[in-house]
């Protein structure tokens, strides 16, 4: 492997802001939010709004999901004129 080309691999914790389900887990992915997790160590966090938490397929669970505006977008956007 060739050295100084790949992101750094450490542990964050991910919060799912729609269930408010926090994760520790090791991604390359960073954030100038800090959060102290149980261990007393702080990680950073990066915040998600789906995660397996919160996901119809994982949970079982129907949400509702507001696709009005898309639609609209999409009409106005491909309008026949």
């Amino acid at each position: 492997m060739k050295k100084e080309i790949h992101p750094e691999y450490k542990e964050v914790v991910f919060l799912d802001t729609s269930s408010d389900t926090k994760f520790l887990t090791k991604s390359t992915m960073t954030s100038k939010e800090t959060i102290k997790w149980e261990d007393g160590n702080e990680y950073p966090l990066i915040k998600v709004e789906v995660s397996s938490a919160s996901h119809p397929f994982y949970t079982g669970k129907k949400i509702f999901v507001d696709t009005a505006g898309r639609v609209e977008k999409f009409n106005r956007r491909y309008k026949k004129k």
